[in-house]
């Protein structure tokens, strides 16, 4: 799962300690701006929200700025801004206003599913996770992989607490080795190791037992893209039977931030049949086609009677196995813009 070592710097980091010290406002911000969208990235994966993680990373920067006076350069510029950055989530994540719990549901309440017990989860434009791609003399910057990235494993990430979390993140997605995850945390190397161990079992218990299938591409495959085309014409017709055909028999949908798990493939089309066939459907359905966190996602539009465009209904982010639809994520048109989709057609 290693997306970048913590190794030693290489022409395109050494950024010299004393540089760093004595740049102005303006010098500071090119030499931390480079970094942004992988700051941006490692935030959403400790806070699962895009819009947080935005947040997250200004204030990284504000912190930077005025702690640049402590930049030794012991390590990376890079290290020493993800140092920050995870420690401005740790702070945000042990504040009151946004002190988050994963709402688990009570014995006989129906089927578990992460992606629905983390209420503020949001998809992530793929064309922004492109922006962390390896820039000239930064080998170490790799595009983001789907394992790392998916909804599935930041729903999983979620359940951890906020500590544990982040020795995950540092460690096995990061790679970075535990003595720099110790001194970045203020931990102990022997707690780090205790705290990973604790975290890797959670993420097995909470992740698809089929996950280790899914691969670690960064595009959507050919087949994915098929499927996408194929539910994309099915939605636009209404066409149910069809629908029913791209749906793997134990199919999963949900909705964040609404709790509700739509559990099986009889129990998916029973929820879409009102809104799109019969006298109460919505009216005529238009669909955009693109991709969030290294899944085939679908934007819906729908124009209703008496109106003159098809307006933003929702996103849904699709999870393909074995040529078949596995998991439908669900969320609404908020993040549109962010993905560069009209709110109208």
């Amino acid at each position: 799962m290693t997306e970048t070592e913590n190794q030693p710097r290489t022409a395109g980091e050494s950024v010299a300690a004393s540089s760093v010290r004595a740049s102005g406002e303006r010098e500071f911000g090119e030499f931390a701006e480079r970094h942004r969208h992988e700051l941006q990235v490692h935030c959403y994966r400790m806070l699962g929200s895009f819009t947080d993680a935005e947040d997250m990373v200004q204030e990284t920067m504000l912190r930077a700025w005025r702690k640049r006076a402590t930049f030794e350069g012991r390590s990376t510029f890079r290290a020493w801004l993800y140092r920050i950055a995870t420690n401005v989530c740790l702070d945000a994540l042990a504040g009151p206003a946004r002190a988050r719990e994963v709402a688990l549901p009570a014995a006989g309440d129906g089927p578990r599913s992460p992606l629905a017990e983390v209420s503020w989860l949001q998809p992530y434009p793929d064309d922004l996770l492109d922006l962390t791609a390896p820039r000239d003399g930064e080998p170490d910057a790799v595009a983001v992989a789907r394992e790392t990235i998916e909804l599935a494993f930041l729903a999983a990430i979620q359940h951890l607490p906020p500590r544990q979390r982040a020795v995950l993140i540092l460690r096995d997605v990061l790679g970075w080795p535990a003595p720099a995850t110790a001194e970045a945390l203020e931990l102990s190397v022997a707690a780090v190791k205790s705290a990973l161990q604790r975290a890797r079992a959670t993420i097995r218990a909470e992740l698809p037992e089929q996950r280790s299938d899914w691969g670690s591409s960064i595009r959507p495959t050919d087949e994915e893209r098929a499927v996408l085309q194929r539910y994309m014409q099915a939605s636009q017709d209404a066409d149910l039977p069809a629908l029913t055909a791209m749906l793997r028999a134990d199919a999963r949908q949900t909705m964040p931030p609404v709790s509700l798990v739509f559990d099986g493939r009889k129990a998916i089309i029973d929820m879409w049949r009102p809104v799109t066939v019969g006298a109460e459907a919505w009216g005529d359905w238009r669909s955009l086609p693109t991709a969030a966190n290294r899944q085939p996602a679908v934007a819906n539009y729908v124009r209703r009677p008496g109106e003159q465009s098809h307006t933003a209904v929702n996103l849904d982010v699709l999870r393909i196995e074995g040529g078949r639809i596995a998991e439908i994520t669900t969320f609404g048109p908020e993040l549109f813009p962010a993905f560069g989709l009209p709110l109208a057609l």
